[in-house]
């Protein structure tokens, strides 16, 4: 049966149905107010819908959006002054988290918007979500200063509706791309560039991926006198010694003869 508003408030007289809080309900928006909208759902029945429960972004401009048909989350419901408020940015919420966990389910490979950026990284947009990728999760080829508005290839780390928490690496997806390539393995030798030195170890780009030469694995010779055998921009003689796809980290070892 095809739903009009007619038989749609035909229904809810014959049954009696009442609204309560939490409900998803469809209704149309028939009036523009100062700050909001007024809905017609059926029969005697009018909702208020603030401006505030439109969208979930802030770079939300009101659009006339008269005698659209949409569902709507009852915020409240006063039966004494049969006054209903809704929102539109709840239902959308409630969709955006049921597809943003069933991506992180099905571990695929998206494309997010990047809205913005801060010391730890990049804020991006999915599903009108705000998101997170920390820089410890950006490939080389990402360059925050301009990058914003444009999207970017990363795979879902957590997705916590209940803490409304979504991190996401750029690394886990370009890695995928390698691997699925054959780009990357365990045992591959490789030439690599060193891209920073820190005190537990040197990093490396391989593929676009920092790779890390663990102190552990310098011997102590090279360890003494680090500033006179690397420098950024080396190309040193290594192995891959471990891939965590998961977390987007590659370690590798230096061979005898980048010394040379």
């Amino acid at each position: 049966m095809f739903f009009t508003q007619k038989n749609f408030a035909q229904v809810l007289s014959k049954y009696q149905y009442s609204f309560r809080t939490g409900d998803i309900i469809a209704g149309t928006i028939f009036s523009q107010e100062k700050e909001g909208y007024l809905i017609d759902v059926g029969g005697k029945n009018v909702a208020y819908l603030p401006d505030a429960e439109i969208s979930l972004v802030k770079k939300y401009e009101k659009t006339a959006i008269i005698n659209e048909t949409r569902e709507f989350f009852i915020l409240n419901h006063n039966k004494k002054l049969n006054q209903i408020i809704v929102s539109l940015k709840r239902v959308k919420y409630i969709r955006a988290w049921d597809r943003i966990k069933q991506l992180k389910l099905e571990d695929i490979i998206i494309q997010a918007e990047i809205v913005g950026s801060n010391k730890g990284g990049l804020l991006i947009e999915i599903e009108e979500i705000q998101g997170f990728i920390p820089n410890s999760h950006l490939s080389y080829k990402i360059n925050k200063k301009n990058s914003i508005n444009q999207s970017i290839k990363c795979k879902l780390l957590i997705a916590n509706e209940q803490t409304n928490q979504l991190i996401l690496s750029n690394r886990c997806a370009v890695m995928a791309n390698i691997l699925s390539g054959n780009g990357i393995k365990v045992g591959l030798k490789i030439h690599a560039s060193i891209t920073e030195i820190t005190d537990f170890g040197i990093f490396c780009n391989i593929h676009d991926i920092p790779a890390l030469i663990h102190k552990s694995e310098i011997q102590n010779k090279y360890l003494q006198k680090k500033s006179s055998y690397f420098h950024i921009g080396k190309e040193l003689h290594v192995i891959v010694r471990h891939i965590d796809a998961k977390q987007g980290r590659i370690s590798i070892s230096m061979l005898e003869s980048s010394t040379l």
